[in-house]
């Protein structure tokens, strides 16, 4: 089983700010993208489940305790893990250090929806069966 999908991230020129340090928008921009790519390994990449299944997962909530910053250059390695799953949403905390010092974490929920109307709607069985596979209690 599962515990946690891991994958690392450096910080660019223009995640940072004029002194160099990551700036806070950017760390979203990074989460978004590695949220994206643990819905890829999990089989259901993005540009599919969108375009041709057309339903997507916007964020609905999203918190975040930053510790330490981080600055130009440095690699991040983004921890994510379900916390929960349920009819149309789910629910990450995430982890993020760098050289194994805690930066900031993030706690996540998500939720399926018909990119058309833009109404929540039920996990597809098969995706709700590979998110369940990851949730840690």
């Amino acid at each position: 089983m599962t515990t946690s999908f891991t994958t690392d991230r450096a910080l660019r020129f223009g995640d940072c700010d004029m002194s160099g340090t990551a700036y806070y928008p950017s760390y979203i921009n990074l989460l978004n993208g590695v949220v994206e790519e643990y819905f890829t390994t999990i089989g259901f990449p993005w540009h599919k489940i969108m375009w041709e299944e057309r339903w997507g997962t916007p964020t609905v909530h999203l918190t975040c305790d930053f510790s330490k910053p981080s600055f130009f250059g440095e690699v991040l390695t983004f921890g994510l893990i379900v916390r929960r799953v349920g009819r149309s949403s789910a629910t990450f905390d995430h982890e993020i250090s760098c050289g194994g010092q805690l930066r900031w974490t993030g706690h996540h929920v998500i939720a399926a929806s018909n990119i058309d109307d833009h109404t929540s709607v039920p996990w597809p069985e098969a995706v709700k069966g590979e998110l369940e596979k990851w949730v840690v209690v």
